[in-house]
């Protein structure tokens, strides 16, 4: 087994000489019984904006005053030992900005090593040891606590998760053994598996405690105070503490191996195979049911070097910062003083896109929203899915009663276009049909101010072409949604030759108060989400024209690590709306995307896929396998997949080239906000520069150096 008291780490801190250290401050508290608890603080000085983070120099100094508290302790200096963090903070884990700029195989390794180094200390200090989770414990933060003897936390905490997975790591640092040692492996697949691939799903304080994470909450007025006095009981004998949740030998024997069966096999089916930050959290966690805390620390130190070294982790930092930094500052953004104030919100349309934006905009702006159709009927089923909605909300304790009455009051419906007079800001969400949309805003425009914004949800159509028959065309923009609207993080903001400064920044504006992401970009058909998707979709369709058999397909595109095959996808997305946009992205650009005789076909005939009575996939319809019976050109999995990545590398350069976005980050920020595509791919870009398809379609790479592991 390792010795870790024997590894130099001098190289490690070097190379994160400009770390933001948090440090490990020292206080003495007498307790009530006489006895004296060392209370480390975590602080890095900063204020809440900016988490305790635990790089190199940070986890040094922590595990040399731990190895002073054991000094203390052994002289009867102090009686137990106790770890928190700085207001709202305990930690946010590793500083990935550092991790993801270790370079080689030796130092990834001492990565995980120099983190069971100074975390194992405080279960080796040789006095009883508490963590007082005080606040915001993400991953290493987490771990911080787990290797600690009793925990507590603050029923106010807002986020409490271990998100390795989910950025192509693992718990490394103990978590994937002490973890499901303290709380069971079902719980324990639930915070180190489920949780993260369920957009980073965390734990407030309530589900720490009934999870057994933690052994006693307090209120946050008094949670320092009560944390000591409740460690005073444990130290003295008053207090004892059950742990309900621990594995007996029971579940070690029985229900251990049946519960990692059923989440792998679970996972295949939702994300296939390619990640491999899930899988290797399933070994170690099926390993830790046996076996020494030693032998588990080195078999997590094995599996942070495979992944910090791999191309995965590189991707998904590239993806991480995209999402936390370039989302913040979007390219070719206007001055935010320019937008015009938003007071009242008009939605054209009462159907259940219509509905789930009227929703989201009441809830976010905290303004009047009134939705209009064709007639009355249309405009109460409308209303009734939103105050339905709202129901939900409340019957969930996410919204308080008084807050669901006011957002019922907010939302009205009418089929009188007048009573759009006083909007700031219309939307449309109709048929995507171009005469339909050009009329329903030629007609509004007569009953709006003239500084009112318009906004059309329009995926396909020109933008431009949709304001013809306005007097203003410069009042409209693009405001393009992903579906579920309350969920999908992303819109797409067009911006026309007409839009004018005023009306873009408006639109961003409006999009940060509705906590989306906005990326703007050239009125182009597909914008740039739908185009990815369309090269994707038409290439694969047009593998079937010619005789390729679905299943030949859905393998071929397997390596890409995307959230579903393409032909779920067109399920998804429902198939006449994917033949729409075949088709008009072959009107545009005939020579690079496919129409597809069969896709209509399938259209009619309703579906592609066999599912069973839980909408699970089993197979393929075979309806459908008789519609593109007949082709007489099939090709190889490796030849569709090779097709496909250097047509996506030329349809991505081609669409910079037109500066239909400013930045290749901007393309795989889309596609990872929009339409799911996995953080350890990177989006696109990166996995299309590894792969060489970018060489083969311009000659070059998106990135200067190419985004890959230490290995590749």
């Amino acid at each position: 087994m390792t010795d870790y008291t024997t590894i130099d780490f001098s190289d490690l801190a070097e190379a994160s000489a400009d770390e933001v250290i948090t440090h490990s401050f020292v206080r003495d508290i007498p307790l009530p019984s006489g006895k004296t608890l060392a209370l480390v603080t975590l602080d890095n000085g900063r204020d809440h904006t900016r988490p305790n983070t635990l790089g190199p120099n940070t986890l040094l100094e922590y595990a040399s005053v731990l190895d002073t508290l054991a000094v203390r302790a052994a002289a009867g200096e102090i009686d137990g030992v106790a770890v928190t963090g700085k207001p709202f903070i305990l930690a946010a884990g590793a500083d990935l900005s550092k991790v993801g700029d270790i370079t080689g195989v030796d130092l990834a390794r001492k990565m995980g090593q120099l983190g069971h180094y100074a975390l194992g200390k405080i279960s080796e200090v040789g006095v009883p040891s508490f963590a007082f989770i005080n606040g915001l414990a993400l991953g290493g933060g987490l771990e911080v606590a787990l290797n600690a003897d009793y925990r507590t936390v603050d029923a106010g905490v807002p986020a409490v998760a271990l998100p390795e997975v989910f950025l192509g790591l693992i718990p490394g640092w103990g978590g994937a053994y002490l973890l499901p040692n303290l709380i069971g492996i079902e719980n324990a697949l639930k915070v180190v598996i489920e949780n993260p691939l369920k957009q980073n799903r965390t734990l407030k304080g309530k589900d720490v405690l009934e999870l057994g994470i933690a052994d006693a909450m307090f209120d946050s007025v008094n949670y320092l105070e009560d944390s000591i006095r409740w460690a005073d009981g444990v130290l003295s004998g008053t207090v004892t503490v059950k742990r309900p949740h621990a594995p007996g030998k029971l579940e070690k024997l029985a229900k251990w191996d049946v519960a990692i069966g059923i989440a792998t096999k679970t996972l295949k089916s939702r994300i296939g195979e390619v990640a491999r930050a899930p899988y290797l959290a399933l070994e170690l966690l099926k390993a830790a049911k046996s076996g020494t805390k030693a032998e588990a620390f080195e078999r997590e130190d094995d599996a942070l070097t495979e992944l910090i070294s791999g191309d995965q982790f590189q991707a998904s930092v590239y993806a991480f910062n995209l999402v936390q930094k370039r989302a913040k500052r979007p390219a070719g953004a206007p001055d935010k003083a320019l937008a015009k104030p938003v007071t009242k919100v008009g939605v054209i349309g009462a159907g259940l896109m219509a509905s789930q934006f009227a929703l989201l905009f009441v809830r976010r702006l905290r303004v009047p929203v009134v939705i209009t159709d064709l007639d009355q009927a249309r405009v109460d089923k409308g209303l009734a899915y939103i105050r339905d909605e709202i129901a939900a909300l409340e019957s969930k304790g996410r919204i308080s009663p008084d807050e669901a009455n006011r957002l019922r009051a907010l939302v009205s419906g009418t089929t009188d276009k007048a009573d759009f007079a006083s909007c700031d800001w219309v939307i449309e969400a109709v048929f995507e049909e171009l005469g339909i949309k050009q009329d329903v805003f030629a007609e509004i425009e007569k009953h709006i101010s003239p500084e009112a914004v318009l906004a059309t949800n329009t995926s396909s159509l020109s933008v431009e072409k949709i304001g013809a028959k306005l007097e203003h065309p410069e009042r409209l923009v693009g405001f393009h949604f992903f579906n579920p609207v309350a969920v999908m993080p992303l819109i797409e903001v067009v911006n026309t030759p007409a839009t004018n400064d005023e009306t873009l920044s408006t639109a961003m504006v409006v999009a940060g108060k509705l906590k989306k992401t906005a990326v703007i970009t050239r009125d182009t058909p597909g914008f740039v989400v739908n185009r990815v998707l369309a090269k994707v979709l038409g290439e694969t369709m047009h593998a079937v024209d010619e005789g390729t058999p679905f299943e030949v397909v859905d393998d071929a595109v397997k390596p890409f690590g995307l959230p579903m095959g393409p032909f779920e996808l067109l399920e998804l997305v429902g198939l006449k709306v994917g033949a729409h946009v075949l088709d008009t992205h072959h009107a545009a650009f005939p020579d690079r995307f496919f129409e597809s005789k069969n896709l209509h076909a399938l259209a009619e005939h309703g579906r592609i896929l066999d599912r069973d009575g839980k909408g699970r996939i089993t197979g393929f319809d075979k309806g459908a396998l008789k519609i593109v019976k007949g082709g007489t050109n099939p090709q190889t999995a490796e030849e569709i997949r090779t097709r496909l990545e250097t047509g996506l590398a030329d349809e991505i350069h081609r669409m910079l080239e037109d500066d239909v976005v400013h930045a290749a980050e901007d393309i795989d920020l889309c596609m990872v906000l929009g339409a799911g595509w996995p953080f350890q791919m990177g989006g696109a870009t990166p996995y299309l520069d590894r792969v060489g398809a970018s060489e083969r379609a311009f000659g070059d790479t998106f990135h200067h150096p190419r985004i890959a592991g230490a290995g590749d």
